[in-house]
């Protein structure tokens, strides 16, 4: 049984002489205290501390007789709060809930998880809602079905945007329409936004439920248009490898990054640029950013280093961080980087991410290697096969099969290409694996 009562105490009276009166909710032999609006001095108190003062009194007692009632409503299921559960259902239980706070709120995890890439696409979303809500508070009650179809065509139109650049200036953008591609994702997060909304105000087993209606059960998500190839073949992979570019530039950093992406079965450019991987062994062990919190086993994956990659991963393993504040800025530099190497190689449309896509391209189709196998090596999320995963050790000895015959692809082709200077394989070793740089 949960109790309330008002309480004053005598040290915490205020420079000003007065004291602010406090609600006192004991519940399972434990205490927590809401802070009220009201503030008392000694002449409005006993001796003991009670408030004297009718007037507050009186408010008081509406307040506790609230909380009172609130309790009663929960019936049996107060059994199952503790009283800081308690005390934070009181305080919210009539707060309207804001989704562009909570969307603030989850990018706040996101961060803090290290879930940098989808912390940026998130953002893009929210702050797409608030040019269409114009920066103002949106209840979630407010996001309906009606609401998201307006606000879908918003994007397909020329929007006016208000950002804010590095010196706390705004200034206004204009929005391009989104293609239908664009539009797919834009509400994909939203969706992503709204159902995180849910589990984190949700709680059914204590019978709260505060969202009671989800518009994105009857809103139908844009179908994307077909996918075009993401890949190339054995040749232009050697072509980019081999491409001649100007030393420090743009263009150097994205050949590069590509060719040690490609080797290291289609390692992201954001578990790189983190550092977060460990070298042991002759092998790059590390948990893949992208899918950590959808695995139980936080994606890990270890992969063996070969000949090709040691200059690359010494090269770039503590510049990138030194070099770009964010991920968001490396890839914006292996953007344009890889724009150079389009215009030097003559291969249209290739970006970074098309390393990963040829490296399971080629394992698949070329090297005829089965899709889990393939799936093991680019460290996918089998959702289809969670319960079977459970049972199985990973044989990382599957991942290295795969990958020599994709770099035996290389060798048939054009053979192996070390980067001149580069530092014998003892010699490389020996010095990733000093201490300062195993993190």
């Amino acid at each position: 049984m949960a109790t309330f009562n008002a309480k004053v105490f005598k040290h915490h009276k205020k420079a000003d002489g007065t004291y602010n009166v406090k609600i006192c909710i004991t519940h399972k032999m434990d205490r927590r205290y809401i802070d009220t609006v009201h503030f008392v001095t000694d002449k409005k108190l006993n001796k003991d501390l009670s408030i004297k003062d009718s007037f507050i009194n009186s408010l008081l007692n509406a307040q506790l007789d609230s909380y009172r009632n609130a309790a009663s409503r929960l019936g049996k299921r107060l059994e199952l709060f503790d009283v800081e559960m308690l005390r934070d259902y009181l305080l919210n239980k009539d707060e309207t809930i804001d989704f562009m706070k909570f969307c603030q709120t989850h990018l706040d995890h996101l961060k803090a998880n290290g879930q940098t890439k989808s912390e940026a696409n998130y953002k893009t979303v929210r702050n797409s809602i608030s040019d269409f809500t114009k920066g103002k508070p949106l209840p979630i009650e407010d996001i309906t079905l009606a609401f998201l179809k307006s606000f879908e065509r918003f994007l397909r139109a020329e929007r006016r945007m208000i950002r804010i650049d590095q010196f706390g200036r705004e200034y206004i953008q204009v929005g391009k329409p989104l293609s239908d591609a664009s539009v797919h994702n834009y509400m994909r997060e939203f969706r992503g936004f709204f159902t995180a909304a849910m589990a984190y105000y949700n709680k059914p087993s204590l019978g709260l439920q505060p969202i009671t209606y989800n518009p994105f059960a009857e809103y139908k998500l844009v179908d994307l248009p077909e996918t075009r190839k993401r890949n190339i073949d054995i040749e232009q992979v050697i072509k980019i490898r081999d491409c001649q570019v100007e030393k420090d530039s743009r263009a150097e950093l994205a050949r590069d990054m590509f060719m040690l992406s490609f080797y290291l079965c289609g390692i992201n450019a954001v578990d790189l640029y983190l550092s977060k991987y460990k070298i042991k062994d002759g092998r790059i062990e590390y948990n893949r950013s992208k899918t950590k919190g959808k695995r139980q086993d936080k994606a890990f994956i270890s992969i063996n280093i070969p000949d090709e990659a040691h200059p690359f991963l010494l090269k770039y393993r503590n510049m990138l961080s030194d070099r770009y504040a964010t991920i968001t800025n490396l890839n914006k530099a292996l953007s344009k980087g890889m724009a150079d190497i389009r215009s030097l190689t003559g291969i249209s449309g290739i970006t970074f991410y098309w390393a990963r896509h040829t490296f399971g391209n080629l394992a698949r189709n070329k090297c005829r290697k089965s899709k889990d196998d393939v799936a093991l090596a680019l460290n996918h999320v089998d959702f289809g096969r969670k319960t079977t995963d459970i049972y199985l050790e990973k044989d990382w000895a599957i991942v290295d099969e795969v990958q020599s015959a994709v770099l035996n692809l290389i060798k048939k082709h054009g053979g192996i290409k070390i980067p001149e200077n580069s530092p014998e394989r003892p010699q490389l070793f020996s010095f990733i694996n000093l201490p300062k740089l195993v993190k």
